[in-house]
């Protein structure tokens, strides 16, 4: 191990039910480096490395965005003042990248930034300017133009994410405190169910899933995922109504959000995964069903090369057709488990060897040290 890095991060939080992978990404990275600092935004439940240093701005302590905007230039002036660095690394945050590569420019530390998302703002148009090097997961995960794009992948911890059964339902109820009712319990317990995983926001399609139900009287499904903070509830509720105007409500299950232990279990317990990410969100919660072995449809050509000659079987051309989807899931639910392993192992193998952890980390710091990967 050679070499100081700094990293920014949104959150830092080895519970929190979207960004926890953060925390495996800094331990992978801290085997390869003498020292990690951290700088994010929010800081929860630390499981990091003992040569990894995490500094909070605050967020988590209710710090207004001008305390934390000095939050941030106190503990990068420190930092910088006390050690060298040999790169560093903004993990979907182009705030932090923004705000700190003048000082970073001072010390001719390069600038990383990984995005992944379709969205173009300002801010990201200021964080491509600045930065030394973009990376992202798929060609079209980025939604800049620039020679400074590298395309790298995603890294899926596919020794977490294994097919292997487990201690499922006491996991589950540990998480859920034990509050399951007799449908929950019921869908739980028998399995082969249709998961998606996913928070709850109309650019995650779940109501294409829900309709498909309607089509599909022996299918159940289970909805993994809360709605953001920042995200109206209008949606979910909208979802929740549509399921009892169907009279789905025996038939869905939402799970809410929950901590990869529990998420891992609900995977294990199912039948077909769907994703149904409209292209441009190359999105990992696919990969992570497809690395649990399980036929996962997918609405993104971003994943024909991983899908290869299933994709007849296993692609919707668009994320609002009910039919098509349920034209895709019949034939899989009808399926012997052991023909839907055959095409989940195949799967599974594939995004081991693309977009698999190790792979990635060893990608991104050839990035990081050399601009290449």
């Amino acid at each position: 191990m050679t070499g100081n890095l700094l990293l920014f991060n949104l959150a830092t939080d080895a519970d929190d039910p979207v960004l926890a992978f953060t925390t495996q990404w800094i331990n992978r990275l801290a085997l390869h480096f003498a020292t990690v600092d951290v700088i994010t935004m929010r800081a929860g439940r630390l499981a990091v490395n003992d040569n990894v240093r995490v500094h909070s701005v605050g967020k988590e302590r209710g710090y207004s965005e001008a305390r934390r905007a000095a939050e941030f230039y106190r503990i990068l002036g420190g930092l910088l003042a006390s050690q060298r660095y040999e790169a560093c690394f903004a993990h979907m945050i182009e705030l932090f990248a923004v705000m700190g590569a003048p000082l970073l420019k001072l010390r001719r530390v390069p600038l990383t930034l990984w995005y992944t998302h379709r969205q173009v703002t300002r801010l990201l148009e200021l964080a491509t300017q600045v930065c030394d090097r973009v990376v992202t997961a798929a060609p079209d995960s980025f939604p800049i133009t620039t020679s400074k794009l590298r395309v790298l992948g995603h890294g899926i911890d596919t020794d977490f994410f294994h097919p292997q059964a487990g201690g499922r339902l006491r996991i589950l109820n540990e998480d859920a405190d034990g509050k399951f009712t007799k449908t929950q319990e019921a869908i739980l317990t028998t399995g082969d169910y249709i998961i998606q995983v996913a928070r709850l926001m109309p650019i995650k399609h779940q109501e294409t899933l829900v309709r498909a139900l309607e089509y599909l009287p022996d299918a159940r499904v289970v909805f993994v995922g809360g709605t953001p903070d920042e995200v109206d509830s209008h949606y979910e509720h909208k979802l929740r109504g549509l399921a009892h105007g169907l009279d789905l409500g025996g038939r869905v299950m939402f799970a809410g959000p929950q901590r990869a232990l529990a998420v891992r279990e609900y995977y294990r317990q199912a039948s077909v995964a769907v994703n149904l990410s409209p292209p441009g969100l190359f999105d990992k919660a696919a990969l992570e069903g497809m690395a649990m072995a399980l036929p996962t449809i997918v609405t993104s050509s971003a994943f024909d090369s991983l899908l290869g000659q299933f994709r007849d079987r296993l692609y919707v051309e668009s994320p609002e057709d009910v039919d098509w989807l349920v034209a895709q899931l019949r034939p899989l639910l009808t399926m012997t488990a052991v023909e839907r392993a055959a095409i989940g192992a195949v799967l599974r193998d594939r995004v081991v060897a693309h977009h698999g952890l190790d792979g990635l980390i060893g990608r991104l710091i050839n990035v990081l040290r050399t601009g290449e990967p």
